[in-house]
């Protein structure tokens, strides 16, 4: 009998692992984020300070863990559903690459058409084409016969290399797991660090992976919201700061083993969402602003990484769906889009920093293991340069 449940409890774990849903992903996530710590970073978050926090968006996993040496599975699938599953339209989007060693699959038709008519699916970069293909079939199967066949049939899917510690040219990562992410995502709080796309990802030589934040802005100002998640695998030591301190050059221990070259190579992914009325040319201009939150963090887009933001407003989705008659549109003047810039900038800073403390040391590929970034030794740094209050 002893025995009999012991089997079932390994291959529930197993499942768990291998299907992440919400709650599970959820349970994983007790480590402190950022302004827990108390770390003083821009901005006013709204209350799950996530990506969800634009009403309507919703966010799933699928991560898979399992494996040793060279059988070690260290990958997975996020999905962002801008209005939800059950949405059929578009909304306008933009998107914009710093550096472009990296893919996201859909593009030229959100430059064209100012629209996003499909979720936006974050994995490894040997795995965009199954992705891309089970979100085709998954959206034909949800559509109502509309007419979004541009929308459906060019759908957006990123990727970033987890080939450090993930064994990559396996193809671990099937269309059941992307329908997965897609029909497990949900509202509210969502898991970071070692979960979807993330899972098998390096940030500026610390285990990297999944990060989200938001900035609500005051009512005097609009009230709007903008929402962050990011899939972080970029960057070098050497130039990783946070708060303009160099955390990288402080902390010079607990770097990749075996060695792995610090030159900055890798990629980011940032979806920013937002519920301000902007229009397509706007949203590009807000997208390009990510790239100073990469910056800050000691991003410089170099050679081999991969950097490509993507952004979209939930704000005039009706309008923007239609097709056979006259759109009346809202759209946020010009003027009054610099607080919007620097929420962008400050969300997206503090997902980076999310992610990174979100994430446990993983061993993976061939024996290759990315250590943690300690909260206490971040913390550390950040007083011995006066920038913690409390």
């Amino acid at each position: 009998m002893r025995k009999t449940r012991y089997l079932r409890a390994l291959l529930f774990f197993a499942i768990a692992i291998t299907f992440t849903t919400p709650l599970y992903v959820h349970a994983q996530t007790k480590k402190p984020r950022a302004r827990d710590l108390g770390i003083p970073l821009g901005g006013e978050p709204g209350p799950f300070n996530a990506i969800t926090d634009v009403k309507g968006v919703e966010v799933g996993y699928t991560t898979l863990i399992s494996g040793e040496g060279k059988d070690a599975i260290r990958t997975g699938v996020t999905a962002i559903l801008p209005q939800g599953k059950n949405f059929r339209g578009r909304v306008f989007a933009a998107w914009h690459t710093l550096n472009g060693n990296g893919e996201m699959t859909g593009t030229t038709w959100i430059e064209e058409s100012g629209g996003l008519g499909t979720p936006i699916m974050i994995t490894n970069t040997h795995s965009v084409g199954v992705v891309r293909d089970a979100v085709i079939e998954w959206t034909t199967k949800h559509s109502t016969g509309g007419n979004y066949s541009g929308d459906i049939s060019l759908p957006v899917v990123a990727e970033t290399y987890d080939g450090f510690l993930n064994d990559i040219n396996g193809f671990h990562v099937t269309k059941q797991h992307a329908f997965h992410a897609l029909d497990s995502a949900a509202g509210g709080v969502i898991a970071e660090g070692n979960v979807g796309g993330g899972t098998g990802m390096i940030a500026h030589g610390f285990k990297g992976g999944t990060g989200t934040s938001s900035n609500k802005l005051g009512a005097a100002i609009g009230g709007y919201t903008v929402g962050v998640l990011v899939q972080a695998n970029y960057g070098s030591r050497q130039l990783f700061r946070v708060l303009g301190v160099p955390v990288g050059r402080e902390i010079t221990d607990l770097t990749p083993t075996p060695g792995r070259k610090d030159e900055g190579q890798g990629s980011i992914i940032v979806v920013v969402a937002t519920d301000a009325p902007l229009l397509p040319h706007q949203l590009k201009r807000l997208v390009k602003r990510v790239a100073l939150g990469v910056g800050n963090m000691g991003g410089r887009g170099e050679n081999s990484s991969g950097d490509i933001f993507i952004a979209f407003s939930t704000a005039n989705a009706v309008e923007a769906s239609k097709d056979d008659e006259i759109a009346n549109l809202t759209m946020l003047p010009n003027d009054k889009m610099n607080y919007l810039f620097m929420a962008t900038v400050a969300a997206t800073e503090e997902a980076i920093v999310n992610a990174l403390l979100a994430a446990d040391t993983m061993k993976g590929y061939n024996g290759n293991t990315a250590y943690a970034l300690p909260p206490d030794r971040l913390i550390e740094v950040l007083r011995k340069y006066n920038r913690m209050t409390k």
